[in-house]
């Protein structure tokens, strides 16, 4: 019956196979479940039901994606975009969380409505690859400054903006200790190393941290604090629909450049395209709709999910197994609840690091394409805000291209982005 459902023989894969793919693929992201209520929590949502919100969703959208598409790519809620929602909107421009939930619902429905439309092909190969590169390494760097502040790294100075903190302390000593573990981990190709990373740092803060054991299992937490608590009518009171932009901008190159890389990796493609894309990006904004009403920032396709590609998973069989997983993880809520956030610190600075890394894909070489994407990159961390820095780097893109006498290379989207975001600015305020 599974061999007839998802194609195993056909895709040339066992049972056996997609199992094990399945939990390296776990393996290698179940860290978010620890991560994800840690930075919600700062925004002032109840961490216990963020975590099972976490769990919830992680698990649906990875089951959709397997049962639906059949593809062997797990979801979960995004790195970068819990970031932003905590960080940017929620604390940064005082929104409540459940209006900011409302964004995400917002941006969820529209994604699902540019994919029902066949619209997403235009808008994704519209904006330049310079931007789209931009956007990622700038979440890494805006995703790198918030690990350095929660390891106390980094803190705030009246003279200097920022400043080292004291390394002396125990947090701190920690979080580096974790962090080249998990680098060395990973470099010696050990699965689950952000993982272990994590419950190193966290052992350790039970003797340096004065951190308290309240044991592993328990019955899941409630999650009516989070449930349904979007405010749909708050968000669009409070005039955040750049907000929505923003979200639905980084989801829809944040998922379609993922599930581009994975099935690439996974020999999925035909003829340089995926014959079921479009299944997999319905998953993907479904799974985002879900997650804002269960209580949790927009969700997408892992990269993680290349880690069971090359453990030989092809099928949707691989993602189903990681949708069980995360279900089996709603009963360790009091080993989740103890994870400090300078022990989920080096997890955060180490996917920054890889954010970075897509730098080189810049045309140097063109002033026009490779300094609007400098300013995109560096205004995120600089205005702690992902919302400027997409801003920015669009309106600088477009105005450059404009004095060069090469405005005809700009794509439609990108002159009707532009003006969306300087008409906020001018009109609205930053």
């Amino acid at each position: 019956m599974l061999d007839r459902f998802f194609k195993l023989t056909q895709s040339g894969t066992t049972v056996r196979t997609e199992l094990l793919a399945g939990l390296t693929t776990f393996l290698t992201m179940v860290y978010i479940i620890f991560v994800n209520p840690s930075i919600l929590g700062d925004a002032g949502m109840p961490k216990e039901s963020v975590f099972v919100a976490t769990c919830l969703v992680a698990a649906l959208g990875t089951a959709v994606m397997g049962l639906y598409a059949n593809y062997p790519i797990a979801m979960a809620p995004g790195m970068g975009l819990n970031a932003y929602f905590a960080y940017a909107v929620v604390l940064g421009m005082g929104i409540p969380w459940p209006a900011a939930l409302g964004a995400v619902f917002m941006s969820g429905c529209l994604f699902i409505l540019v994919s029902l439309l066949g619209l997403r092909g235009m808008i994704v190969n519209g904006i330049p690859k310079s931007m789209r590169v931009a956007i990622t390494v700038g979440l890494g760097m805006f995703l790198a400054l918030i690990a350095l502040k929660n390891a106390g790294i980094v803190v705030a100075s009246p003279a200097t903006l920022v400043k080292a903190g004291d390394l002396h302390k125990p947090e701190a000593v920690m979080a580096i200790v974790g962090f080249f573990a998990i680098v060395a981990l990973d470099r010696l190709r050990v699965k689950g190393a952000i993982l272990i990373g994590i419950v190193l740092v966290t052992v350790l803060s039970f003797f340096f941290g004065g951190n308290t054991y309240n044991g592993i299992f328990s019955a899941p937490p409630s999650i009516e604090p989070t449930l349904f608590k979007l405010d749909i009518a708050g968000a669009l009171s409070v005039g955040i629909m750049n907000v929505v932009l923003v979200f639905f901008l980084v989801e829809l190159f944040d998922a379609t450049g993922t599930l581009m890389g994975v099935a690439r990796r996974a020999g999925l493609l035909v003829e340089g395209k995926m014959d079921r894309l479009n299944k997999a990006l319905l998953a993907d904004s479904g799974a985002i709709v879900a997650g804002s009403v269960l209580g949790t920032s927009s969700t997408t396709a892992y990269l993680e999910s290349a880690s069971g590609v090359q453990a030989g998973g092809r099928t949707g069989l691989t993602a189903l197994t990681v949708a069980v997983l995360f279900l089996a993880c709603l009963f360790i809520a009091p080993l989740a609840g103890v994870v400090p956030a300078y022990a989920t610190a080096p997890a955060l600075l180490f996917v920054a690091c890889l954010m970075l890394s897509d730098l080189g894909e810049v045309e140097w070489g063109d002033s026009t394409e490779s300094i609007p994407a400098a300013v995109t990159a560096l205004v995120m961390p600089f205005t702690f805000s992902i919302a400027e820095g997409i801003a920015f780097g669009f309106i600088s893109y477009a105005v450059l291209k404009l004095l060069t006498g090469r405005a005809r290379e700009v794509a439609p989207v990108v002159w009707v982005i532009a003006a969306l975001f300087t008409f906020k600015i001018v009109v609205i305020g930053t």
